[in-house]
């Protein structure tokens, strides 16, 4: 079993610039793939960003690129989110999830989530 647990969320001013983390705790961290997955209220979860288990590869969606940045660090067990140039539609919870070796981005291929953590951007 594996835990995860996100946080750094919160209210951003549109502009602005939010860290997110996940911590992981349960199995040997370096053998997972990590993702960023995220739900807006009355819309289906969507795939944000995904890391290999080596991180040296990397996924965005589209909506994201270039200004959102996924990275790992291994010694400390953790998966990170940066997210800069926030917009009002970047408002969601946000959600790590966790499975092995391969990078998906498909939500539906992970095994281990989070509980998620609250993102608002005002405008």
């Amino acid at each position: 079993q594996v835990q995860l647990a996100e946080s750094g969320g919160g209210l951003v001013q549109a502009g602005g610039s939010l860290r997110l983390s996940c911590a992981a705790s349960g199995r040997t961290f370096t053998t997972f793939a990590l993702g960023w997955f995220r739900q807006a209220p009355g819309k289906e979860r969507e795939f944000v960003a995904t890391i290999t288990y080596s991180g040296r590869t990397t996924y965005y969606a589209d909506s994201v690129k270039g200004r959102f940045t996924i990275s790992r660090d291994n010694a400390k067990s953790t998966v990170y989110l940066q997210m800069n140039s926030l917009k009002p539609e970047d408002t969601a919870v946000y959600y790590c999830a966790a499975r092995n070796f391969y990078a998906s981005t498909r939500g539906t291929e992970y095994d281990y989530w989070g509980q998620g953590t609250q993102v608002t951007v005002s405008s």
